[in-house]
């Protein structure tokens, strides 16, 4: 395992006690949206806006800890993941230093990559359940967006990843499977969702890829 990041603490005032006694069992990825990482520091940080997150990764590679892991930051708002709601008790929250319109850079990659198992290994997180926001909130929220670099985390089994060659036996359908992996498919916009994470720039009607993949995927699930 590579060594943690160090960390530059940047305490945000924007927090509090996880509530009904939940502990973190996700990580929620996020892009700050935003011309540069002071301004998104800034803004995680004001009390008006009421918004936080655990951790910040600059596109240089710092890293800024903002609230304790121990605490509830409010990062995600609403939404669900596999059926369940409060995200923000449930999770961990990473933004990353971009504007989604750009490819994330290397340092902030490698910086990410290093962060991410100290997390995982101190809650007990598995890869599963490593998401993006866009993932527990589906049209509502986009980040990381379809240029964030999913296939490169799942190489280090830091999130999933679908196998290029077909599930053979998998026979299960889009939404049973989806529904399984964690997504809200009540919701239009699931599909979308899934496929600027598993997909990205994928059109049209839900097909036969699409159950492929998330055949594949419910099938590595622990």
């Amino acid at each position: 395992m590579a060594p943690a990041p160090d960390l530059i603490d940047f305490p945000s005032p924007n927090f509090g006690p996880r509530r009904d006694g939940l502990r973190p069992e996700l990580i929620v990825l996020h892009y700050t949206a935003m011309k540069t990482a002071e301004a998104a520091l800034e803004r995680l940080c004001d009390p008006i806006p009421e918004v936080s997150a655990h951790y910040l990764i600059c596109e240089k590679g710092r890293v800024f800890k903002l609230v304790d892991e121990e605490m509830r930051a409010w990062h995600a708002g609403a939404g669900t993941w596999q059926g369940k709601g409060d995200i923000n008790s449930r999770s961990i929250g990473i933004e990353l230093d971009n504007r989604g319109t750009h490819p994330f850079s290397e340092p902030q990659m490698v910086a990410l990559e290093t962060l991410l198992p100290t997390i995982m290994a101190r809650w007990n997180i598995a890869a599963s359940s490593v998401i993006g926001h866009s993932d527990m909130a589906p049209g509502r929220k986009f980040d990381p967006g379809p240029r964030f670099d999913w296939r490169r985390l799942a190489f280090q089994n830091l999130a999933l990843w679908p196998d290029a060659e077909p599930a053979e036996g998998l026979g299960t359908d889009w939404a049973t499977a989806a529904t399984q992996l964690g997504y809200d498919t009540t919701q239009k916009e699931a599909l979308s969702a899934f496929r600027m994470r598993f997909r990205p720039y994928a059109t049209g009607p839900l097909d036969r890829e699409d159950a492929r993949i998330a055949a594949h995927l419910t099938a590595t699930l622990p």
